[in-house]
């Protein structure tokens, strides 16, 4: 409804980013896709994320198994994350339908990538679909955070969607001594923190940003005649 507000939405976004160290990959600026845009909480940031992955999910799997239709894959589809994760994570499990498993950290209470791997060869081999890993960055309960970079291999070799969850330490990136523990963060798919809690910006401002949107935008797309315009696609 407001163009130039959706602009300069973006603009800042990029700002936003460079300032935390993203890598241009999930800048708008980059000249590709990507880009940022402002949630409300996290909560929505993961949901959001998860239906992405899943729209994603389908789509591939339909072109192996042609056959197949979403009633036959969606039961199939798990996701992971830390036990530690927030339990918003959990629930966006629940909110997209799909069944998500809390995997043990280690000692140091973090997620480590052996560990999901672990876990997504023994769904595979029980027919299961992995799909989706939340890596946790700064936990709620103890400010843990998970060993993004094994966990970023691990997805990127078997092709699953990765979003990283800094919602409560992201902003101690702004910090360059603090980004040894964002590395690994080029392998993710979104990445999500909140300006309303160490920035002291007023809630609810939840920064995410996206390799490619439009998994997020086309699997929710409606385009009734109304909403059509000469400028369509010019801006996300």
């Amino acid at each position: 409804a407001s163009p130039a507000c959706t602009e300069l939405e973006v603009v800042m976004m990029d700002w936003l980013g460079q300032m935390l160290g993203l890598p241009d990959s999930f800048l708008a600026r980059s000249g590709g896709k990507a880009g940022g845009v402002i949630q409300g909480t996290a909560s929505e940031a993961t949901l959001v994320a998860l239906l992405g992955a899943k729209a994603r999910t389908l789509q591939r799997v339909k072109k192996d198994h042609p056959e197949w239709n979403d009633a036959d894959i969606v039961p199939k589809l798990v996701g992971y994350c830390n036990k530690q994760a927030h339990s918003s994570v959990e629930r966006a499990g629940l909110l997209g339908g799909v069944r998500l498993r809390l995997l043990k950290p280690d000692g140091k209470r973090r997620l480590r990538g052996e560990t999901v791997r672990e876990a997504m060869e023994a769904d595979r081999a029980m027919g299961l679909i992995p799909f989706y890993v939340v890596a946790t960055l700064g936990t709620t309960s103890s400010c843990t955070f998970d060993a993004l970079d094994e966990i970023g291999e691990v997805c990127n070799e078997q092709g699953v969607w990765l979003h990283v969850d800094a919602a409560y330490a992201g902003s101690a990136f702004i910090c360059p001594e603090y980004r040894y523990l964002m590395v690994g963060v080029e392998k993710a798919d979104s990445f999500n923190f909140n300006p309303h809690k160490w920035m002291l910006v007023n809630f609810d401002c939840s920064a995410m940003w996206l390799k490619e949107p439009g998994w997020v935008v086309d699997a929710f797309n409606v385009d009734p005649l109304y909403l059509k315009h000469d400028q369509q696609g010019s801006a996300p």
